[in-house]
């Protein structure tokens, strides 16, 4: 008898397993004054966690032909030192444990471009608890939560079970979307960026409060043993 592949659950970054909002909100404000462009307020700017920035940026205000430099500018001060203006949230590597210990295969799936979600998970002890850490391209390249899962699974390859087998779990209705478009189920973190009943709406086919509830769902959805 063959041996099935180990049940794969794939995890959002921003907002899932780490609060990068003080580094993305920085990074997005320097952008609109380096365009010299009104600030969004606060709560536009708490937006932009999470999906691609290039499509923040289009839908708040910045025309086609900046956005290039839109991107350019954050960018600059991401780079300089936003991108680590994060932290895990709490409880989030004993979970990641815990659902290894399970038998579960874990990757990171993130809209957040590779070159920058590699060193962020490094730094903050993701990679070690991880099987692979899969972000979109830089962005000359169209790309989606669709491509970068579609990314994820290729690279997994062999790895990755069918989608019955298989759970995202994210903060966005972007991260239950995209899910969606492989026949993937995705679980909703409250404490992320979300807005009021927008993974609901989404189609997420439940939502967790906290860490514990977290393991328990994601384990029962993919059919893992308890840990």
């Amino acid at each position: 008898m063959t041996d099935l592949p180990a049940p794969l659950v794939l995890l959002d970054l921003d907002g899932t397993l780490t609060d990068s909002a003080p580094g993305i909100v920085a990074s997005v404000a320097h952008a609109y004054r380096a365009l010299g462009l009104p600030v969004p307020d606060a709560a536009t700017l708490r937006s932009f966690v999470g999906p691609p920035i290039a499509v923040s940026f289009a839908a708040h205000g910045i025309a086609p032909e900046r956005l290039g430099e839109a991107i350019a500018a954050y960018r600059s001060a991401f780079t300089a030192g936003g991108m680590f203006d994060n932290s895990v949230f709490p409880g989030v590597l004993v979970a990641l444990e815990r659902l290894r210990a399970a038998g579960c295969t874990l990757a990171v799936a993130t809209s957040k471009p590779e070159v920058f979600a590699v060193p962020i998970c490094e730094r903050f002890g993701i990679t070690e608890r991880v099987d692979g850490v899969y972000g979109a391209p830089l962005d000359d390249v169209p790309s989606t939560k669709a491509t970068v899962i579609a990314h994820a699974l290729a690279e997994l390859g062999a790895r990755a079970p069918g989608a019955d087998r298989t759970v995202m779990v994210g903060d966005r209705e972007h991260d239950v979307h995209g899910a969606a478009e492989h026949g993937i189920d995705c679980l909703g973190v409250t404490w992320g960026y979300a807005e009021p009943g927008e993974l609901v709406a989404a189609g997420a086919v439940a939502l967790v409060d906290d860490m514990d509830a977290l393991v328990t769902a994601t384990l029962a959805r993919v059919g893992a043993r308890t840990a």
